[in-house]
């Protein structure tokens, strides 16, 4: 499982002080960066950062999330791995600290995306294993 640390901004916040669909949205596409493109990149697997796109995205809220100022935790597995696409799986945490409560859970339909064509394309083999060292349980490695 990869996790990392968002931190909400202050103009996230909704009328009610919760953060809000669209920047919950943002928050996941933070992290989401921060596997497929930084870490990706840090494994030697530097051309997802040149075409992904999103497909699909399903978004359940369990609880709010408030501001604090704080970072919040987003841990992400890939659930599936196709030939031209794979899931990723999130799960949102209101804190750092042990035991903090999940607030949101959310799944991304992925597909690498050739930007020169336009048009989809298949996962390289280098991108396909490092997406399968993030299947649910995995640490990268």
């Amino acid at each position: 499982m990869f996790v990392t640390g968002v931190r909400p901004r202050w103009s996230d916040m909704d009328a009610y002080g919760h953060v809000n669909h669209a920047n919950t949205v943002t928050l996941l596409e933070e992290a989401r960066i921060d596997l497929l493109f930084t870490e990706a990149a840090r494994h030697g697997v530097p051309d997802m950062a040149r075409g992904v796109v999103v497909a699909r995205l399903v978004v359940d809220y369990l609880a709010p999330l408030v501001f604090t100022g704080d970072e919040v935790v987003v841990e992400m597995s890939v659930r599936e791995l196709k030939a031209a696409s794979f899931t990723l799986d999130y799960t949102v945490r209101d804190g750092k600290q042990e035991g903090s409560a999940v607030v949101t859970t959310a799944e991304t339909l992925m597909v690498p995306y050739n930007l020169t064509a336009g048009r989809p394309r298949r996962l390289l083999e280098a991108e396909r294993d490092f997406l399968a060292g993030w299947r649910a349980g995995g640490n990268g490695a």
